[in-house]
């Protein structure tokens, strides 16, 4: 159902934000694989709240739990069931939302769809879901990094209207994490900083634009026609919560472009991968994998729970003006880097487990 992804290497989440806990279970993934357990606790502990003065300040240690699937940090090839219980979890903030649908979220059509909701932090919508998912991604990146030394890294290119221009051949993941706001550019990222704050203290939200690239990705990945590799990276990314754009490549600039200036010629190569002069395509041509970095973008919406009065209506239809309350995140973007990294790492290892059964034999 909705709350599972992939072919081979298959993940379903669960857990409400204000339950006993979140979790994730992972199927499909190779025995013998050595995991570094403080390696999913480091991406995790990237994507916690309470990090910095400009996420929320919901307090949580987010320590996971592995159940089953790996014994002595090796993988068994059985299931790997991994949870991280809620701490600091307060329903009562939510009891006099809990039948008022706050604009922009998901109360409104949790509610028309299934006829009940976990009202306390917008339960399965909540961002706290993407805990399984991060999880899951460090994995699935320990899995290609030791299959084919890719590396994968995500950033926040612009917040509002204040944007980074990044050299994409050299980033690297301590530039990222140099700062809270994880732009490299580090005189860029102190004027993001500032303008959270400045919204955050009006008590309302921004979005912004996360850019992501992949090096050395698995060639010749993808499947003709529906489960092109762009086409499973696009349903990944967008799946994320507050996520509302995606491309690749070149993307909407593209358009812009004729098919002389778009196209990316061939170079002369060895024969077991592509090389272009150019990369508009993003790395992936035809739904597959060309061995050119791949490079993506998604674009994120401004918080949808803000400290600011706003005219809505309750579960009866009567207009009702909502004071929320609660702890949330002023901009999604910074705690929302690791999360695309762990949803591009996922499709990609997936793709290269099914491309690993299918492909030529001679």
């Amino acid at each position: 159902m909705g709350s599972s992804f992939g072919k081979l290497f298959r993940i379903s989440t669960f857990g409400e934000s204000h339950g006993g806990g979140v979790g994730v279970i992972v199927d499909g993934c190779p025995p013998r694989l050595k995991i570094d357990i403080q390696e999913i606790q480091k991406d995790l502990d990237r994507r916690r709240p309470g990090q910095s003065k400009i996420t929320t300040p919901r307090k949580e240690l987010d320590q996971v739990e592995i159940l089953s699937g790996i014994l002595d940090s090796q993988t068994l090839g059985t299931p790997i069931a991994m949870f991280v219980r809620n701490k600091d979890q307060r329903p009562g903030d939510y009891g006099e939302m809990k039948n008022v649908f706050r604009p922009s979220h998901a109360d409104g059509t949790y509610q028309l769809k299934y006829g009940i909701q976990a009202s306390s932090g917008g339960g399965r919508a909540s961002a706290r879901e993407t805990i399984g998912r991060v999880a899951a991604g460090s994995i699935a990146k320990q899995l290609l990094k030791k299959t084919n030394n890719t590396e994968i890294v995500a950033w926040v290119k612009r917040i509002h209207d204040i944007e980074a221009d990044v050299n994409l051949s050299s980033i690297k993941i301590e530039d990222v994490e140099a700062n809270i706001v994880r732009c490299p550019d580090q005189d860029i990222a102190k004027l993001m900083i500032k303008r959270i704050e400045e919204i955050s203290i009006e008590g309302d939200s921004c979005g912004g634009v996360i850019e992501c690239v992949v090096r050395n990705p698995p060639i010749g990945i993808g499947m003709p026609v529906f489960d092109k590799l762009e086409a499973d990276l696009a349903k990944a990314l967008i799946s994320l919560p507050a996520s509302k754009g995606f491309e690749i490549g070149s993307g909407f600039a593209g358009t812009f472009l004729k098919g002389s200036d778009h196209n990316d010629a061939f170079l002369p190569s060895d024969g077991n991968r592509l090389r272009t002069s150019t990369n508009n395509s993003g790395g992936i041509q035809g739904g597959i994998s060309n061995g050119e970095p791949i490079i993506l973008r998604v674009g994120f919406k401004p918080t949808a729970t803000i400290r600011k009065d706003q005219q809505t209506i309750n579960s009866e239809g009567k207009k009702v003006t909502l004071a929320a309350k609660g702890r949330h995140d002023p901009c999604v973007l910074p705690r929302a880097v690791p999360m695309v990294e762990a949803m591009v790492s996922i499709v990609l290892a997936d793709h290269l487990l099914r491309h690993r059964g299918q492909c030529s034999l001679w």
